[in-house]
């Protein structure tokens, strides 16, 4: 869709604003998607919405998940969601 906007649209700023309008995503993420979609041949996918939500745990987990994080030069939601969609794929998980 980026790639497609780039070539339709009549600017970048154009292309962004019916990024933003057709896929709820921010005007700073809709120009992310549109300079790497400059940059590839093939078509940049646009991931699911995310939101956020807050959750407690334990001090001694946060810091282990942080510490973990910086390891693998990943963004602590990155590290959670992988950490979360593991669990689930396990049986009992996401309804199974």
């Amino acid at each position: 869709m980026a790639q497609k906007l780039l070539h339709e649209s009549k600017s970048f700023s154009e292309a962004a604003g019916t990024l933003v309008q057709a896929f709820g995503i921010s005007k700073r993420q809709a120009y992310r998607y549109l300079r790497e979609a400059q940059q590839h041949q093939q078509p940049v996918s646009i991931p699911e919405h995310k939101i956020a939500f807050t959750v407690k745990l334990p001090q001694g987990l946060v810091d282990a998940l942080h510490i973990r994080a910086r390891e693998r030069g990943q963004k602590l939601s990155e590290l959670v969601t992988q950490a979360l969609d593991a669990f689930l794929s396990f049986p009992g998980g996401r309804g199974g």
